[in-house]
């Protein structure tokens, strides 16, 4: 199975966004959580008390600290006391924030809507390569030989299992044109509830 057609993918969506990079995931909860593995935060993190479920369900999942915030946000939810950005419902050209972890969204409700999939944005080529690494399995870019298989490789990063289909990327390619001509519909904090009333985050 080449996965030419997720390269591709990962170049147009970084194009289009104004991004130096950005790396495929099966989905944007996935990115924002291999974003928080490779930046190792220490200080509490500071998660809007209007955002999806998932992102403070990654926080408890990876045992990080964090503290809840009443903020309002428009397309882009920051993550407090880190350079990640929550962008699941952010579908604007030249939108990137320089030298920010940016992760999109492309499940079925969104702007391009492919089912599922997602993607980091991010500055730099080894940036690229450690989160490409973590989407698959621990195979390295500046490492990994995709003509020999991985069972006659060694590995030396770890990984996660969290890439993009090619199939999922092909898809991509159709939908973007369309995608770009179409006006996003504006969503924001006021889309979302207050999670501080879930039971499942009733001791936090």
């Amino acid at each position: 199975m080449s996965f030419q057609p997720v390269v591709e993918f990962e170049k147009e969506i970084a194009k289009f966004f104004g991004a130096p990079f950005a790396v495929a995931t099966d989905c944007c909860t996935h990115g924002v959580e291999l974003s928080l593995r490779l930046d190792k935060p220490t200080e509490k993190l500071i998660c809007p008390t209007q955002t999806y479920i998932s992102i403070p369900m990654t926080f408890m999942k990876l045992g990080l600290d964090w503290e809840w915030e009443e903020k309002t946000w428009d397309e882009l939810c920051y993550i407090g006391n880190s350079r990640i950005i929550d962008a699941a419902v952010c579908f604007r050209e030249n939108s990137y924030v320089p030298g920010s972890l940016m992760c999109l969204s492309f499940q079925f409700f969104k702007h391009l809507s492919l089912g599922r999939g997602g993607a980091i944005l991010c500055e730099d080529q080894a940036t690229y390569n450690d989160l490409k690494a973590m989407t698959l399995d621990g195979r390295h870019p500046d490492t990994y030989d995709w003509a020999q298989s991985w069972t006659e490789q060694d590995t030396t990063h770890h990984g996660f299992h969290y890439y993009m289909t090619p199939e999922l990327a092909i898809n991509g390619l159709k939908k973007l044109p369309e995608a770009k001509e179409r006006v996003p519909v504006q969503k924001g904090s006021k889309d979302y509830q207050d999670l501080r009333k879930m039971t499942v985050f009733k001791d936090k």
